[in-house]
This record gives C-alpha cells, sequence and structure tokens, in this order.
C-alpha cells in the first residue's frame, strides 16, 4: 500500500489550521477602514457559519466558532487596536496550546493592489504594526498570513492616512469580490492545503 502510506504522510505534514485572526481597530470610527480589511473578512465567515461574536476578556477579543466541511476552526478578532494585536493573539495561543503554524492571520497589504490576495508562511512584518505585534508576542514569524490586497496611496500620500480611511465603492466591491473567492476555499486553507487553495484564487 505504498500509495496510501504516502497520503497518511503528505496529510500528517499539513498545518491545520486552530484559529483565524482577522486584524483591524475596534470601533464604528474604523469599522470599513482599509486597516479593517481582516476584520470585515473575519466578519462575512461568521455571517456564513451563522455565527455571532462573544466577547471574551481574557483574550481580549472577541470570538467565534465555525464548521466548514466538518473542519472546525475558532476566529479571533482582537480589541486591542492594531498595534497591540499581539497581545490577545498570544493569549490565546498560549491558553489552547496552539503553535504557530497553526495560526492564520488576515491582514490589509499594501503591496498588493486591490482585488488581489496571497497566502503564506512566515516572514517579516513589512511596516505592518499588526503583524510587527504578533511577531513580537509569539516569539517567532512562523504563522501563516493570508494577505488582503488593498493598494498604495497616491505618490506623496501618507500610508497611516490611507489605510486609516474607507476604500472607494468600487475598491471595496473588489475587495468583497476576494473575500467571497477566499470563502470557498476555506476548508483547503483550514486543512493545510495551501498550495491548492493558492493556484485555485490565482
Amino acid at each position: 500500500m505504498p500509495h496510501l502510506k504516502k497520503v497518511l504522510q503528505v496529510t500528517a505534514m499539513r498545518k491545520v489550521i486552530k484559529v483565524i485572526v482577522g486584524l483591524g481597530n475596534p470601533g464604528q470610527k474604523y469599522e470599513k477602514n482599509r486597516h479593517n480589511a481582516g476584520f470585515l473578512f473575519l466578519d462575512r465567515l461568521a455571517e456564513l457559519c451563522g455565527q455571532s461574536w462573544a466577547n471574551e476578556p481574557k483574550f481580549q477579543g472577541v470570538v467565534a466558532n465555525c464548521i466548514f466541511q466538518s473542519k472546525k476552526v475558532t476566529l479571533l478578532k482582537p480589541q486591542t487596536f492594531m498595534n497591540r494585536s499581539g497581545l490577545s493573539v498570544a493569549a490565546f495561543s498560549r491558553f489552547y496550546k496552539i503553535n504557530s503554524e497553526q495560526i492564520l492571520v488576515v491582514h490589509d497589504e499594501i503591496d498588493l493592489g486591490v482585488g488581489a490576495v496571497k497566502l503564506r508562511n512566515g516572514g517579516g512584518h513589512a511596516g505592518h504594526n499588526g503583524l510587527r505585534d504578533i511577531i513580537a508576542n509569539l516569539g517567532g514569524k512562523g504563522f501563516y498570513r493570508l494577505r488582503l490586497g488593498v493598494g498604495r496611496p497616491e505618490a506623496g500620500g501618507q500610508v497611516s492616512d490611507y489605510v486609516l480611511s474607507n476604500p472607494s465603492a468600487v475598491e471595496r466591491e473588489a475587495l468583497f469580490s476576494v473575500f467571497s473567492k477566499v470563502e470557498i476555499e476555506m476548508e483547503r486553507i483550514i486543512s493545510g492545503d495551501f498550495s491548492l487553495a493558492m493556484n485555485n484564487l490565482n
């Protein structure tokens, strides 16, 4: 049964995602900002699962539990503001004994055009303060990232002002179109079949 053995070995090597973290800032003031792309995506997932958000003070965040085709995953939105996102992620991972490679962080990415999406493991923070704080609090870069493209400001524009403003109607439509594509791949992503998921997304 060499073929079956190989399949089992490949399956065992996959990193199953236990928690999906969406990055953003809490409060009505920020809820539609580009910087809140991670929050917006997780809101869509929770709605898709028919789940509501529950406050979890010990994690400084809100959580929802979802099942995608028998695959269970917890959704986490830190309520610490973007720059301290790592406090919430680290508290959750310590409590449930989750390692970095079982964490998927969903965040806005200015180095990708609006409507683009990339899935990767590891890497630096590239100036993203939410990622910077997660790396610092987890003590490593080994978590997975789902990067949602929001584009860059026009020449001379401040990045901080750009990400803390709302996308245009056309940009928002493109962003939500990407959400729909990623939702279809959620079972593969949670199961650790990242290569196939990204091939389908691209």
